[in-house]
């Protein structure tokens, strides 16, 4: 049975449903889930988790994204983006210095309000599904992080850039763009994206899909990896028995989460007080 994480570079056009779906037909597997959207337009890393590696999704101690987008200013559109349709245009010109300078306003904590095309649910509707139908509701704005917003290159001629950007998870990056443009004083549209990072798996890691066709195995990275930057507690086989059976064991480790290993990787453990017991378990009990 197929167990384990698959980092794929999502190809433009495909959503990240595609993907799923066609990682389905190639490894014949059913459980495959992912962690972090990617809009169609948008391309880079999309980890994939294969089989019991799915239980992973929900509790990945690394959930920061890196990613490098080009923008364009003056004009904006209803999706933040260029497949959308153009609102408004702009005269007002930015200068790159200008630019630098307030892209220091933008990192550390702050607020963003996710933009009505997006998967964020509000009275149990998706956003897109109203935006579609021309609607526009208020939308409570989102604590995230950006850890770096940098301007990696500004054509002053064609108001057109290049920026890189490391994140917390949630951060919308044609929102920061947007946001960015306002500003300016003008306006600002993101022209493309690529997720350099996430999860901890880099570009440089990913496969593409028609590498996985010709044959999908080899590329398969242990779902342990993930977790590495947990403490190991390793059990001999009386005690690994003892834990897959969901018995709270003894151990000296610092309070938090630890990865467990027996035989081989079990799951995570949640552990207080001197106590280790189970929280996700990779692994079932064998029948004796």
């Amino acid at each position: 049975m197929i167990s384990g994480v698959i980092p794929v570079d999502k190809p433009e056009g495909f959503t990240s449903f595609d993907v799923v779906a066609k990682c389905r037909g190639i490894l014949k597997e059913r459980r495959i889930g992912h962690s972090g959207t990617l809009d169609p337009m948008a391309t880079g890393v999309l980890p994939l988790f294969i089989g019991k590696a799915a239980r992973a999704v929900d509790i990945l101690p690394d959930t920061d994204k890196s990613y490098r987008a080009e923008f364009k200013l003056g004009f904006s559109t209803d999706t933040q983006d260029i497949t959308g349709s153009v609102l408004l245009r702009s005269e007002k010109r930015a200068e790159r210095s200008e630019i630098e300078h307030a892209l220091a306003g933008f990192t550390g904590e702050i607020r963003q309000i996710p933009p009505m095309y997006s998967a964020v649910k509000i009275n149990g509707r998706r956003l897109y599904d109203l935006a579609r139908e021309g609607r526009t509701v208020e939308r409570e704005p989102r604590k995230i992080t950006v850890y770096r917003f940098i301007l990696k290159d500004f054509d002053e001629e064609n108001q057109s850039g290049v920026l890189e950007i490391d994140c917390s998870k949630g951060t919308y990056i044609r929102t920061l763009i947007n946001d960015l443009g306002e500003r300016l004083g003008t306006l600002g549209t993101m022209t493309a994206l690529r997720r350099t990072r996430s999860q901890g798996f880099s570009v440089s890691q990913c496969v593409t899909l028609s590498r996985l066709e010709s044959g999908a195995e080899k590329y398969i990275i242990p779902v342990e990896r993930c977790f590495e930057a947990y403490p190991r507690l390793d059990l001999d086989s009386k005690r690994e028995r003892l834990y897959l059976n969901g018995v709270t064991l003894e151990a000296t480790l610092p309070d938090g989460l630890a990865r467990v290993f027996g035989k081989e990787f079990i799951g995570i453990a949640k552990v207080s007080g001197g106590t280790v017991r189970p929280y996700k378990n990779f692994r079932e009990a064998e029948n004796e």
